[in-house]
């Protein structure tokens, strides 16, 4: 039996570390803020890049610890995922990312379900990935909230970027179950229910604003979680690959005045225009998503669709994902290197996974470049991050080395 002793040391020991100075050089330094530096440098004080350039033009701090890397990125940002709330071993007490008991859901929030100890989030970690946009899976009309965090830390509130960051939805075949009677049976019922919502939503918040205190209805979480969406302080994740379910969101989008971004979108490329022009962004399927054959809503997925998105000037990001069998969560960095291989070229392939993904997510203001005053979030290899054969042999958070298993 453990004594209270062990209890407290091991607590101890496994506290988060605190905000570091660190030196790194790299022989290709991607700052993702401009050019391509050669035999560049990166100083971080306090958790907190400080300098940034040449090692020529750049003066190290005198006592302060010096890393090496071949190739030196910011921290990778994986923009949709489910980690944290999905664990590793896909066991019963490791999978809280999705609840199927009611198909309009909101209220349920991803930071009151991420388990900051999870071995799956130090997984996707030790391949450069410091920052996560995770909360309940696509399979309800409205499935959660979401949540952006570091991938570091032993408590949610060590991690904690943004504790509701948007409201997950689905449409199209996902959605929709004929014969259970907790899901809509057709794209039309979906949509109502999504709608309607929406409408509840917009009537509790004009209610909650009346100055007659006694009139004001009782407080509903569900409303409440919309409310903030219809005010725009969330925007609308909704997963919808089918272009008909798409064009369905984007309608969405426009009667009520909400913000949208849309996730999957295996048919985008087929309405990029009207994408575009209504400003909403996508965060690409996993180049390794299983597709289901016809007519099933990944049918036309293709490892082509973020270069064809890109090229027609969608703002894009990439992601792990989710899928409800093993492995659940990808490696972040191989779909980015399958999405190059068949068209995405190299500077939008990786911003897509660092400063184009912070934009998205809206947190660019810390994370997804090198720059000063960002956050000291780094990714350490010995070779190009597309390569198969290259390595992660670091990951840097908030000036904290968090990894140096080789991967």
């Amino acid at each position: 039996m453990r004594t209270l002793a062990t209890l407290l040391a091991a607590a101890l020991v496994a506290a988060p570390a605190l905000a570091q100075d660190l030196v790194v050089q790299g022989d290709v330094v991607h700052t993702m803020a401009g050019a391509t530096i050669l035999d560049g440098v990166v100083v971080v004080r306090d958790g907190k890049v400080a300098a940034v350039g040449p090692a020529s033009e750049v003066t190290l701090p005198e006592g302060v610890p010096v890393r090496r890397a071949a190739v030196v990125t910011p921290g990778f940002v994986d923009a949709h995922t489910t980690v944290g709330l999905t664990g590793l071993y896909n066991v019963d007490h490791d999978q809280d990312q999705f609840d199927d008991s009611d198909p309009v859901q909101p209220e349920l929030r991803a930071v009151d379900s991420y388990n900051a100890r999870e071995g799956l989030i130090a997984w996707v970690r030790s391949f450069g990935v410091t920052t996560v946009h995770t909360g309940h899976a696509p399979g309800a009309v409205v499935s959660g909230q979401t949540m952006i965090a570091k991938t570091s830390g032993d408590t949610v509130a060590d991690a904690v970027l943004v504790p509701e960051a948007m409201v997950a939805c689905t449409l199209g075949d996902d959605a929709r179950a004929r014969g259970d009677a907790k899901k809509p049976g057709t794209r039309s019922a979906a949509v109502a229910l999504l709608r309607q919502a929406l409408v509840d939503a917009r009537t509790y918040r004009d209610g909650r604003a009346r100055d007659d205190a006694g009139k004001r209805p009782a407080r509903d979480l569900r409303k409440e979680a919309l409310a903030r969406v219809l005010d725009g302080e969330l925007p609308l994740l909704i997963t919808a690959h089918r272009h008909h379910d798409i064009a369905a969101a984007l309608r969405i989008a426009e009667e009520f005045g909400v913000r949208v971004v849309l996730d999957g979108a295996a048919e985008a490329p087929l309405l990029a225009d009207e994408l575009l022009a209504a400003g909403v962004p996508v965060i690409v399927h996993p180049a390794m998503m299983r597709t289901s054959p016809p007519p099933g809503s990944t049918a036309n997925a293709s490892f082509e669709t973020a270069a064809l998105l890109d090229r027609a000037g969608v703002p894009i990001a990439q992601q792990s994902g989710f899928e409800g069998y093993v492995p659940k969560v990808r490696v972040l960095p191989l779909e980015a290197a399958i999405a190059g291989r068949y068209g995405l070229a190299r500077e939008p392939n990786l911003a897509s996974i660092t400063i184009g993904a912070a934009r998205i997510l809206g947190v660019d203001d810390r994370v997804g470049s090198l720059e000063p005053g960002k956050d000291g979030d780094l990714a350490l290899f010995d070779g190009d991050p597309f390569e198969y054969t290259t390595h992660c042999v670091g990951t840097v958070i908030d000036g904290v080395v968090v990894n140096e298993e080789v991967r």
